[in-house]
């Protein structure tokens, strides 16, 4: 399944449409719809990022076919010389970086 499968049963559950999700995640709604058509793995980070939190799950939840929909997210400031923002998206690419490992 992919990003786009998986952002279409996202926003069925939560009853939301792309231009809805486009103006609560601050992303074009041809970025979503693209999305959407192509069904890939490959999408912009940040981007992911902000439907991610829009949706209320982790970019995470995209790139990982056995997990389930979350239903609460947390967040944790570790250090310092980060802003939350700043060390959520650090959180996030490493989770990606993760997931995009090849299968053994």
């Amino acid at each position: 399944m992919g990003i786009g499968s998986k952002l279409t049963k996202l926003m069925k559950e939560r009853n939301t449409n792309a231009n809805e999700l486009s103006s609560k995640a601050g992303v074009p709604a041809t970025t979503i719809y693209s999305l959407i058509k192509r069904d890939s793995n490959r999408v912009d980070i940040d981007s992911l990022i902000k439907i991610a939190r829009a949706l209320g799950v982790t970019a995470e939840y995209f790139c990982n076919e056995d997990q389930p929909t979350p239903t609460t997210i947390a967040a944790h400031k570790e250090d310092g010389s980060f802003t939350p923002e700043e060390l959520e998206k650090i959180e996030e690419y490493k989770k990606l970086l993760i997931a995009a490992r090849p299968r053994k």
